[in-house]
């Protein structure tokens, strides 16, 4: 992460290892020794080590080869060195990938103090909002740059879209009441002087051509087709152990109705496997849970790559999930719920077995669509997606009339779509009605999370 101060060290340490060592030479070390101490060298391997814990490598990594540690560390361990050694321009690509959304919080909050140049690109609304002063908006071809947050970007080009097509229609309907003045008139002789003055109002009339943007809002809108009854999910002493570690056990509670629950844990793992058990995808330990008769369920896993296994279209893979109640499951039926995840003419002739991360997770949203749930259990939702994909996705979640249970690294996702937070731990669950951003501002919930992950 800092070049001249690797090579300032190596540089010394071959003079050190000399076995002529020189009057010259030592000259030479003290300069370098000077040197390395103004760029903060004789503290770098302790702040190398704290960057790597603020980042959430353990320190027990740190002294390992790269190598050598679980793949899901090594992007934390190259931001890391991204981060080091204070470097005049920073260039981030999706940064957060692969952070849990406490070490994304630590982050924002870095460059959020960060005295030099950060050029990021990110789909996560809540990180732009927290770290950028400047957006730059790159669509047709064209870049445009805003002064503000992502949020001021959204809402700008939104309303500069509006204002447009509203200046536009006024002037569309002024120059059909000009047209018409003209061709009524013109042959008039009374009227001659008032057509000849509406012509040339008309010649400086002007109709901005409005060029179509480049992105594209999916309509994901899950329409359930019954309300769910009083009994939606009872839930009692789950308990889950992976290769002798407690993922989480005591888990009880019972969803109401309305509830949109965020899920939490410290370890990712135990909601993944908490999500298949619930789902019928995998077994507890020890516990049950039992679904109302009134639940129709669509689930979405962070891992689905099981599912586009055969060399189908598009069509042929989506028409296996139609509802037995569905009879007139016709093709325009099948492009349609493909056609809301803008997968439109040949596009729906792909083959399933070839899709990019991104396809797949819409193809998943097709297949939930399509079978008008009164439940969504999402694990990850936003992972592959763009972020018009994910505006939608959030916005589809806030306007559900039925149940969420989801989880996500996404800040204002979980913010903007829960109405309870579940958290849960090797020794017990958290559980309470509120947001996301007042349950980890919460003081009662941090002394039970400290006491619970101790």
């Amino acid at each position: 992460g800092h070049k001249r101060m690797w090579d300032v060290m190596h540089a010394k340490d071959a003079l050190y290892a000399k076995e002529d060592f020189t009057e010259e030479d030592g000259l030479k070390a003290g300069e370098l020794e000077a040197e390395f101490g103004e760029m903060g060298g004789y503290e770098a391997e302790s702040n190398a080590g704290s960057l790597l814990s603020d980042l959430g490598v353990k320190e027990d990594m740190h002294q390992s080869l790269m190598k050598d540690i679980p793949s899901n560390f090594k992007l934390r361990v190259l931001l890391a060195q991204s981060l080091f050694g204070n470097p005049d321009i920073l260039l981030l690509d999706e940064p957060t990938n692969g952070l849990d959304i406490e070490t994304i919080g630590w982050l924002e909050n870095f460059l959020a103090d960060y005295q030099n140049i950060v050029l990021v690109v990110s789909h996560d609304r809540h990180f732009l909002d927290t770290v950028c002063t400047h957006v730059a908006d790159v669509d047709r071809s064209k870049i445009k740059t805003f002064s503000g947050n992502y949020t001021f970007w959204y809402e700008s080009s939104q309303l500069m879209a509006r204002q447009m097509n509203d200046k536009n229609k006024k002037n569309e309907d002024k120059r059909a009441a000009l047209l018409d003045f003209i061709a009524r008139f013109s042959a008039n002789a009374s009227k001659s002087k008032q057509a000849t003055s509406r012509k040339k109002a008309l010649e400086k009339l002007t109709i901005e051509e409005i060029e179509p943007s480049n992105r594209k809002y999916p309509g994901i809108i899950f329409q359930p087709l019954r309300e769910v009854g009083n009994q939606i999910l009872n839930v009692e002493k789950l308990k889950k152990e992976v290769d002798g570690r407690v993922l989480f056990k005591d888990v009880s509670f019972s969803v109401s109705k309305n509830d949109k629950i965020a899920f939490l844990s410290k370890d990712a793992l135990a909601i993944t496997y908490f999500f298949e058990i619930i789902n019928g995808k995998g077994a507890a330990d020890s516990g049950s849970f039992e679904w109302g008769t009134t639940i129709t369920k669509a689930y979405l896993p962070m891992e689905h790559n099981e599912e586009f296994l055969q060399p189908l279209t598009l069509m042929d893979w989506l028409r296996q999930f139609v509802p037995p109640n569905v009879t007139d499951a016709d093709e325009p039926f099948i492009r349609g719920f493909l056609g809301k995840m803008l997968f439109s003419g040949d596009d729906v002739m792909k083959k399933s077995n070839v899709l990019s991360g991104g396809e797949k997770v819409r193809c998943m949203v097709s297949k939930m669509m399509l079978q008008n749930p009164n439940v969504v259990a999402l694990d990850q939702p936003t992972n592959h997606l763009d972020l018009e994909s994910i505006q939608s996705f959030n916005e589809g979640c806030q306007n559900f009339p039925g149940v969420v249970l989801m989880t996500s690294h996404d800040h204002t996702f979980m913010q903007t779509v829960a109405n309870r937070v579940i958290e849960l731990t090797p020794k017990g669950i958290i559980d309470r009605l509120m947001t996301f951003d007042e349950y980890m501002e919460d003081k009662r919930v941090q002394e039970l999370r400290a006491e619970y992950y101790a």
